[in-house]
């Protein structure tokens, strides 16, 4: 007990890290948010933690209207990771406004609504729909990687036109736009330019790498997609988070970045940081630890103390 109490003291000790960042025009508190997809549409993970002491909630990708997602078995566990294809089910944005937003509204969160489509006209639809959202929305996040069905089922972020004209298109939503982009592609870099060009203040890297599971005995597919497989993600695609966060950050020093991709503590986060964004997404680790956001951004300003950092935005870009 004495020696519990004694870290405690050292702790308190310890100097201060101030935990607030900027991600472009928009203020957080904390660099540590949930990713897209892993913390359902509303306040589902309240249960586990302050999400009003979080940076922000990033609630799963909406349409414009309803959308059953892919059918079943939707979840397949890999080696470092989890291979899903949910298909981006969903209620659609006018029912999460009445439904979903009203509960993260009381529970004092920052939510970042995540927008998708299948063609150009759904996105723009989709933004149209969140326009006089509440200022508990403070930005949106548009998520390109999805088959564009205009152009043969190619993803929106393989394209850099693509790109451009979805943002163009998704101006009414009236709230800071975070282009998510996929690391599917080597034109990432050239994809983010063309994202800010077009009017992202940020864009959020990476999306799920895609990959396949084939059940062995059956010699059928696992996941009820098919041929088409599912979205990789969780540590095993952490590596590949770090690359595409640093060479964009290369090549777009200016462009905010948020890193998403295998967080799930302290060092996973400061290596994205220290790559170029300024705030990370957990998102993943959730599934195994529903309080993993609060713990990650715990662990993060007790590693940023224990260093003697006054401020987590200085690990930005930080790489020597």
């Amino acid at each position: 007990m004495l020696r519990g109490r004694g870290r405690r003291r050292r702790e308190r000790d310890l100097p201060p890290c101030a935990m607030d960042v900027e991600v472009g025009s928009v203020r957080l508190p904390s660099p540590v948010m949930t990713a897209s997809g892993t913390a359902g549409h509303g306040a589902e993970l309240a249960a586990y933690q302050d999400l009003s002491a979080l940076g922000a909630v990033v609630v799963k990708s909406l349409s414009a209207d309803p959308w059953p997602g892919n059918p079943a078995p939707r979840v397949h566990a890999a080696a470092a990771g989890m291979l899903n294809s949910v298909g981006l089910q969903g209620p659609g944005v006018a029912a999460w406004r009445a439904d979903d937003l009203p509960a993260l509204a009381a529970a004092g969160a920052r939510v970042v609504a995540s927008i998708w489509g299948r063609s150009v006209d759904d996105y723009r639809r989709a933004a149209e729909a969140l326009a006089g959202v509440g200022d508990e929305v403070v930005a949106v996040e548009v998520n390109l990687s999805c088959p564009n069905t205009e152009a043969g089922r190619d993803l929106f972020a393989h394209d850099p036109d693509a790109t451009a004209e979805v943002l163009a298109a998704t101006v009414a939503c009236g709230r800071p736009r975070w282009a998510k982009l996929s690391p599917n592609t080597p034109r990432v870099v050239e994809v983010a330019g063309a994202a800010a060009d077009a009017g992202a203040e940020a864009v959020t890297l990476v999306n799920t790498v895609m990959g396949l599971a084939i059940d062995p005995e059956t010699r059928t597919y696992r996941l009820g997609a098919g041929e088409r497989g599912g979205g990789l993600s969780g540590a095993a695609i952490h590596p590949v988070a770090v690359r595409v966060v640093h060479d964009v950050h290369r090549a777009h020093p200016g462009l905010p970045i948020v890193g998403v991709g295998g967080v799930a503590d302290a060092a996973t986060a400061v290596e994205l940081l220290l790559a170029g964004a300024s705030a990370v997404q957990v998102g993943t680790a959730t599934f195994a630890d529903p309080r993993a956001p609060s713990r990650v951004q715990r662990d993060l300003e007790h590693w940023c103390r224990r260093r003697g950092i006054p401020a987590v935005a200085e690990l930005t870009g930080g790489l020597r």
